[in-house]
């Protein structure tokens, strides 16, 4: 295990880490992305797993959370002021530090908001990546009680009025009294819930909030370009989805919809699953590593 960190092309320090998996007879190199709020340690136990299946594995934290760079002063704000900052973080990385040193085949692992990054890298550099797994990946947002056109509207006012710096209605700083396992939506498996409340606790400064306004306005331009006319249409890559039948944070609905308009797309429910697959109860994350062996070796 090697943590290290690079520059961004505006000058942020981006923290990465690699992980060899000793083994004589490698498989493949997997690129592991996590979601928003996420960080390196997270991972760990996914992580073993990839290099018990003799994979190499290569992840970094995203600028703005993890020990990358935080965008604002208050470390607890979610902020990007474009998601073009995050695929270039992304390119960088992928060009830079893992192509040079990885073996093939390349594959990426990605959650959430990094499924949503991995596509556009995708759709961007076609021919670097040779497979690409998604859980839950962000192609929508889901938000309960306020119309969608509305939250739409007043986040990018917000920004562009110059509040993109203030919480979202609702956001809030990170506050492991407010990240309760008794009624969450991201996963039911106890043990691993805390997970990433308990690398909080032994380094506070991987904690991360809500989101901002800012954060708002850029993520749903980023929608809007993923899901506009034949965007998905040029990605080459083999893709697997893998959603979450119960999630609450982002849309089933667009996941299928927009793996059916990629050639080379393939589309898997969990059911019982929340957001959080890879966080999941030993039964779903068993059915996550299935579906993925099967894609992998096909």
């Amino acid at each position: 295990m090697v943590f290290d960190y690079f520059t961004s092309f505006d000058n942020l320090s981006i923290r990465c880490g690699i992980w060899d998996c000793a083994e004589k007879s490698k498989r493949g190199s997997v690129i592991l992305l996590g979601g928003r709020k996420e960080f390196l340690e997270k991972y760990a136990e996914t992580i073993e797993e990839l290099k018990q299946r003799c994979f190499d594995v290569y992840s970094m934290d995203w600028r703005g959370q993890g020990l990358s760079t935080r965008m604002l002063s208050d470390r607890h704000k979610g902020f990007v002021k474009d998601f073009n900052d995050y695929t270039d973080d992304l390119s960088c990385f992928i060009h830079n530090i893992v192509k040079p040193i990885a073996v093939s085949p390349l594959i990426i692992l990605a959650h959430s908001m990094g499924g949503h990054i991995a596509l556009r890298f995708l759709h961007d550099h076609p021919h670097i990546v040779d497979k690409a797994v998604l859980t839950a990946p962000m192609i929508d947002i889901n938000i309960p009680y306020i119309p969608m056109r509305l939250v739409r509207s007043i986040s990018r006012l917000a920004a562009k009025n110059g509040f993109g710096h203030i919480y979202s209605a609702g956001s809030k700083g990170y506050s492991v009294l407010r990240n309760k396992f008794q009624g969450n939506h991201l996963t039911s498996d106890d043990k691993r819930f805390m997970i990433e409340h308990k690398a909080i606790e032994s380094n506070p400064d991987l904690a991360l909030g809500g989101v901002t306004y800012g954060w708002l306005a850029a993520a749903f331009d980023s929608i809007d370009l993923i899901l506009s006319g034949g965007y998905t249409e040029k990605i080459l890559s083999p893709v697997l989805i893998i959603s979450a039948e119960r999630d609450k944070i982002v849309s089933e609905a667009a996941q299928k919809k927009i793996c059916s308009g990629m050639g080379g797309c393939r589309f898997v429910s969990i059911s019982e699953s929340y957001h959080e697959i890879l966080m999941e109860n030993d039964r779903i994350r068993k059915i996550f590593w299935n579906e993925f062996d099967k894609f992998i070796c096909d």
